[in-house]
């Protein structure tokens, strides 16, 4: 009897170690299956973002292509900005009341020298007086390499030289021949000058026709060769002008009249006498 109790009290406790043990078993296996779906839901959700960085990488790229004017993060460097608060120093080559060439304007006078604030940045500049075009003009001292000196008495006197040789007109088109002259006039050189009026020069011949164009462009030259001119040989305007004019062969006639309506010496003295 003591045999059989013990055997079905042992049969009992088995059980009941088995079906704990089953238990056991089965909480391992779903707690492994648990952890299996939530490292399979880190994984998905970690490739998941790669994938969006990657598209939005991509993306990028393709706006940096569209947009050539953006520039890539990669590559992307802000410049220092430094603040000038003073223009760049510059000794002055002209003087007050000197006479100057501005190429777009022709001869004027330096009156004085200004400091003038442009945009924060104090300027030093010069203050030009036209007194043909009654206008006034301002160039910054670190740009006078625009100005030029006056001419001197030997340019001045090649540039009579080249008035008095024969014009060189070329055959082109007369829009591509106004561009060139309008060039040489706005260049401010003086060989250029001499070289549009002899070229533009119809002297007395009334015969040949002259368009507005080229009357006008002939008289910018002229009137800038003519005051240069003026300065230099420190004449009046009239006397300027006859140089000019005799070296063009221009108005001889009038000066032919006005050398004879010249009363002589002697006939005052007649008047006199025979008062």
């Amino acid at each position: 009897m003591k045999n059989i109790l013990k055997k079905i009290l042992s049969n009992k406790k088995t059980k009941k170690v088995v079906k704990k043990k089953s238990k056991i078993i089965k909480k391992v296996i779903k707690a492994k299956k648990i952890s299996k779906v939530v490292k399979v839901k880190k994984v998905t959700k970690e490739l998941n973002k790669k994938k969006i960085i990657k598209d939005l990488k991509k993306k990028d790229k393709i706006e940096i292509k569209t947009d050539p004017l953006r520039i890539p993060k990669n590559n992307e460097q802000k410049p220092e900005i430094k603040k000038v608060k003073k223009q760049d120093t510059e000794k002055r080559i002209f003087k007050v009341k000197d006479y100057v060439v501005y190429p777009k304007h022709g001869v004027g006078q330096i009156t004085e020298t200004k400091k003038i604030n442009i945009g924060g940045i104090d300027v030093e500049t010069y203050i030009l007086k036209f007194e043909k075009d009654k206008a006034n003009g301002m160039v910054p001292v670190n740009k006078q390499s625009h100005l030029r000196p006056l001419a001197t008495i030997n340019q001045i006197n090649k540039c009579v030289s080249i008035l008095k040789s024969k014009p060189k007109i070329k055959r082109s088109m007369w829009s591509r021949r106004a561009q060139e002259y309008e060039a040489k006039i706005s260049s401010g050189k003086i060989y250029d000058l001499a070289e549009v009026v002899r070229d533009l020069n119809k002297g007395d011949d009334i015969m040949i026709d002259q368009s507005y164009s080229e009357r006008q462009l002939f008289e910018k030259a002229y009137e800038r060769l003519l005051t240069e001119f003026q300065i230099v040989m420190g004449s009046s305007l009239e006397d300027a002008q006859k140089k000019l004019d005799k070296a063009l062969k221009r108005n001889l006639e009038k000066q032919i009249q006005k050398v004879d309506e010249k009363p002589s010496a002697e006939e005052p003295l007649n008047q006199e006498i025979s008062e």
